[in-house]
């Protein structure tokens, strides 16, 4: 197979822990051909979506650990698979490349995750379509119903609907300290909309990252647990992240609500979940493939290679 993966800049990958690297060096082991480029590289010229893309060679070395030949322009078409593995932030310029992306499927291009599903699932809201599994929620811009969610539930995590990394999250007590002014700085006043959940305590025990391959449950999740006295579970953060199996519950919302997301085009889908609250639904460029494998001895990326193969092949 020709698998070419959309990413931001191979040479900022840390190859020790990067998702997209591992699912490169499973492609690669297999024998497939392995391309990459980069969103600006894509281009809609006379009705046909094309990029310039170049063929990778993996060396083996953790540092220097490819090589790439020159780039061509070649249509998304012509290869078997695409997978976008852009991270956020999720801006007008990501929604674009949606855009053409959608348009390349239309000419034969197997795209995963598939990009109007990508767009249709904000990270954050696509939670409130599982309402059975998530912590009280409120969503809106506006100060005084953010203010009576807060007097109603005494603690409260506030957050914006386009952050990525645990960044722009507040913990707002009983007492209320700051809440005005993290209102008022997250909304812009009152201009732009966010997200207020009720504080789930179990965020000590870890932010579980649960990851979902074309509608089934990988069997260990990654808890991302917060050190000190930071409130944010996220590796970016400074959480520690242990590979745990999965309890029944995880089970469970992951055996309810993927199937359906890999109906809708979404073939690797990583699920947050706090004690047994969903929190958030990752579609862009979900992680944490090697923290899985190296402590709990699951092949994450050939999990995930297999279902490429099977969705390329059309079954």
């Amino acid at each position: 197979m020709k698998i070419a993966f959309l990413a931001d800049p191979l040479s900022g990958f840390k190859t020790y822990k990067d998702s997209t690297f591992a699912m490169m060096r499973e492609a690669a082991r297999r024998g497939h051909a392995v391309y990459a480029f980069e969103q600006r590289d894509m281009a809609l010229e006379e009705g046909v979506v094309s990029a310039d893309i170049a063929q990778i060679t993996l060396t083996g070395d953790a540092d220097d650990w490819y090589r790439a030949a020159p780039k061509a322009a070649m249509r998304l078409s012509a290869f078997d698979a695409v997978i976008q593995r852009k991270d956020p932030p999720f801006d007008m310029e990501y929604v674009y490349g949606t855009y053409l992306l959608e348009l390349a499927e239309r000419q034969g291009a197997r795209i995963f995750n598939k990009p109007s599903a990508i767009r249709d699932h904000n990270e954050k809201l696509a939670i409130a379509q599982f309402t059975e599994f998530t912590s009280p929620t409120l969503v809106t811009s506006d100060a005084a119903r953010l203010r009576a969610f807060h007097a109603k539930h005494g603690d409260v995590i506030f957050k914006p609907l386009d952050g990525m990394g645990g960044a722009g999250i507040f913990r707002i007590g009983a007492d209320g300290m700051n809440l005005g002014s993290v209102i008022e700085t997250l909304t812009v006043n009152g201009a732009q909309t966010i997200m207020a959940q009720r504080y789930i305590p179990e965020i000590v025990q870890g932010d579980k990252r649960i990851l979902v391959i074309d509608g089934k449950a990988v069997p260990f999740a990654l808890a991302r647990i917060p050190q000190g006295s930071e409130i944010r579970g996220n590796l970016a953060a400074g959480g520690i992240g242990v590979a745990q199996p999965l309890s029944a519950h995880d089970l469970h919302i992951a055996e309810s609500i993927g199937p359906l997301l890999a109906e809708r085009g979404l073939l690797l889908v990583g699920l947050d979940v706090i004690g047994e609250c969903l929190t958030e639904v990752n579609v862009t460029s979900p992680t944490c493939f090697q923290e899985i494998f190296d402590q709990a001895g699951f092949d994450v990326a050939a999990m995930f290679i297999d279902a490429v193969e099977r969705r390329s092949q059309g079954k």
